[in-house]
């Protein structure tokens, strides 16, 4: 056997990039994971998906949220978790093969992503400061520590076989990596961060299980002005059609929360204070109940929803006028020769909304809600508290988990959305769309019966008019009316003859405005056009 024959086989080259690069994955994980851990004890919005998550939704463009609600509706926040969590494990592998040549630099690496992640958590609107840069900071430490320490078996110093050595210990020295060490090391790093992940989402449920026992512990007392019965007819028996009620689990849910803050209602508290507030006052959630609460059928509509969309539900609310609450406190609004014409709503996760003093207190029934369809608000939807402004857009009335009130002047302040290149002023749009038949249905010829709803909030629907193709408008049959606050359905039965047709449905409002052909984008005040579906009978 010749010397060339005797040398121990050296290890693929590939064998030692995938290692390399499942050590950055590795220490990817642990970082996370480690990060986790610590934003449990610090807050669950300061870990760095969460943060840079948050400061991804703050810094995008207005066309690019709506194009994101548009494609992903609300699971656009799983896809932009899923968004960043790809995006780090590509970074991490590449790490892994840039620190099998260059282990302090690969380390490096990883702490870049800390400093990412630290700077995000501080910048957002609700950071409680340097504590909030804990998360990332130790995590990145801890993932540069393991991927320094995976790297370093793969990257040994050739040593020479010692005569005494096994032909596959040989093979090992001579490949250059120490493959036990390195199984050793990366089999206890994956358990460890396996461990810390799972200790951090167990901590971080305990840490939202006072408030989830305090909504638990919610009676809502009885309104002191309940809602009407929801008037016979109100609901029309179509097989299609939205129902008049949303349920709380149907309701829509377009927020900028990542994580659903869960907000104990024991502790919670609302101030109030500002521009012409000339008595501030802190409520606690049992003063809110323990005032004169009101109950009404309100329909909430999103800016965001598009022409036919499914941005709009109806619920049962109770809660405290807020106009009545304004009044104690002072406020007077411009039109009465108040200082103030912007209320500014701020919510726990930092977020802003700006409602004018003219609209929340000229009679119309504003709330400080805390219930939904007789239950506590979910927290998906708020609780313990959110405002509510019939006749206004979400962005501009419906601050959720709501803690402090301020006001202010337009001419002074921004809100979160106008920042954004939003209008300020944003009352909704008088809107109907088509349940039933769905787009590309085909219905058999004869008697096909077409439904929707139509909503012009605080104003009222007097009107819905069906087309056939370019046919002439016919008038639909209304349901009844519960009030100019909620949402309307119509019905219209279509004698359909074969082919394919186009259907189309317009409202008008109780001003007598008729909705508009013109289409326009959610940007900056909100969609307009008419909701057109295209059938083919058969």
């Amino acid at each position: 056997m010749t010397d060339d024959e005797k040398k121990p086989r050296i290890p693929r080259n590939w064998l030692r990039l995938i290692l390399g690069s499942f050590s950055g994955a590795l220490a990817g994980f642990a970082a996370l994971a480690v990060a986790e851990l610590v934003s449990a004890w610090v807050r669950p919005q300061s870990g760095p998906v969460i943060a840079v998550g948050g400061a991804a939704i703050d810094r995008t463009p207005a066309g690019v949220k709506d194009w994101a609600i548009r494609n992903f509706g609300t699971n656009d926040k799983l896809v932009l978790q899923l968004g960043i969590l790809a995006v780090l494990a590509l970074f991490a592998l590449a790490l892994g093969l840039v620190a099998l040549r260059y282990r302090r630099t690969g380390a490096a690496g990883v702490l870049v992503f800390g400093i990412v992640g630290a700077a995000a958590a501080t910048s957002r609107p609700d950071s409680t400061g340097l504590t909030d840069a804990l998360p990332s900071a130790v995590g990145a430490a801890v993932g540069a520590v393991v991927l320094f320490l995976l790297v370093g078996h793969l990257t040994l110093p050739t040593s020479k076989p010692s005569p005494s050595s096994s032909e596959e210990g040989d093979s090992v020295r001579a490949a250059g990596w120490d493959r036990r060490g390195f199984v050793i090391a990366a089999t206890a790093a994956a358990a460890a961060s396996a461990g810390a992940g799972a200790l951090g989402r167990s901590l971080t449920g305990s840490r939202g299980q006072d408030a989830i026992t305090s909504r638990r512990n919610v009676a809502l007392p009885t309104p002191a002005s309940p809602a009407p019965s929801v008037p016979k007819g109100a609901q029309l028996r179509i097989p299609g059609i939205s129902a008049f009620t949303t349920p709380n689990n149907d309701f829509y849910r377009v927020d900028t929360a990542l994580v659903v803050p869960k907000v104990n209602a024991t502790t919670w508290q609302l101030r109030i204070h500002g521009k012409g507030v000339t008595r501030p006052v802190t409520l606690s959630f049992d003063d809110l109940l323990q005032r004169e609460l009101i109950e009404r059928d309100i329909t909430l509509t999103c800016v965001s929803n598009e022409v036919g969309g499914p941005y709009v539900g109806n619920a049962r609310w109770i809660g405290v006028r807020l106009a009545d609450l304004l009044a104690e406190c002072g406020v007077k609004p411009p039109s009465r020769g108040g200082p103030a014409d912007q209320l500014v709503a701020r919510s726990v996760d930092g977020m802003t909304i700006g409602s004018p003093v003219d609209d929340v207190m000229d009679g119309r029934d504003a709330l400080l809600a805390v219930g939904m369809n007789g239950q506590p608000l979910p927290f998906e939807h708020g609780f313990p508290v959110r405002m509510l402004v019939p006749g206004l857009y979400g962005y501009v009335s419906a601050c959720k988990w709501i803690k402090d009130i301020e006001l202010t002047t337009f001419d002074a302040y921004d809100s979160y959305w106008v920042k954004r290149k939003w209008a300020r002023k944003a009352p909704i749009k008088t809107q109907s769309r088509i349940d039933t038949p769905k787009p590309f249905a085909r219905p058999e010829a004869g008697t096909v019966m077409v439904g929707g709803v139509a909503w012009a909030q605080h104003r009222g629907i007097d009107k819905v008019e069906i087309r056939v193709d370019d046919g002439p408008w016919q008038e639909a049959r209304l349901a009844a009316e519960d009030s100019r606050d909620t949402w309307r359905q119509w019905s219209f039965p279509w004698q359909a003859s074969k082919g394919g047709h186009t259907l189309t449905v317009r409202a008008t409002d109780r001003t007598g405005a008729v909705q508009t052909e013109k289409r326009a984008r959610t940007i900056p005040d909100g969609a307009s056009g008419r909701h057109s579906v295209v059938v083919t009978v058969g």
